[in-house]
């Protein structure tokens, strides 16, 4: 039985570095930003918990399975967090090639007709409004006294 066992977790190591692998050549071959998260997210996260369930099978009795399953975890975790915040920093920052997008649904500006209410209203997007200031005025410390840095100049 520790034969078979043996045999199931060196083949589940194997087959998790070949994903590990292909994941690596992604990130070399890919051109962009954006078409580099598919590799460096789902085929390196797979093919880890490949390698850490392969471990797990193989050091069934020890105690640092827990320790290979919290690491596990943590990964499948981060991974989407993470590569959400890669695509939208390279996104804002233009790290991409156009042409490898098909549709492109983040608008450089906000429609106006996105800034109404339910009922058709449109909302205030002043930003000189004096709503939620206090009896200090824009951002002085007393009433009258103007505000610490370049608007002190005006």
């Amino acid at each position: 039985m520790t034969a078979v066992l043996d045999a199931v977790a060196a083949a589940l190591v194997l087959l998790g570095s070949i994903f590990a692998f292909t994941a690596a050549v992604g990130l070399v071959r890919f051109p962009d930003t954006i078409s580099r998260m598919h590799p460096s997210t789902k085929t390196q996260v797979f093919g880890l918990v490949l390698v850490l369930i392969g471990a797990v099978i193989r050091l069934r009795d020890s105690a640092d399975v827990g320790m290979l399953v919290l690491a596990g975890m943590f990964t499948v975790i981060v991974s989407p967090v993470f590569a959400h915040l890669v695509g939208r920093t390279a996104y804002r920052e233009g790290g991409m090639h156009p042409s490898v997008m098909t549709r492109d649904e983040m608008p450089a500006q906000v429609p106006a007709q996105e800034l109404a209410d339910d009922d058709g209203t449109p909302l205030d997007t002043d930003d000189d409004s004096d709503e939620g200031e206090d009896d200090h005025g824009p951002g002085g410390d007393a009433p009258g006294e103007p505000a610490p840095g370049p608007q002190a100049d005006r």
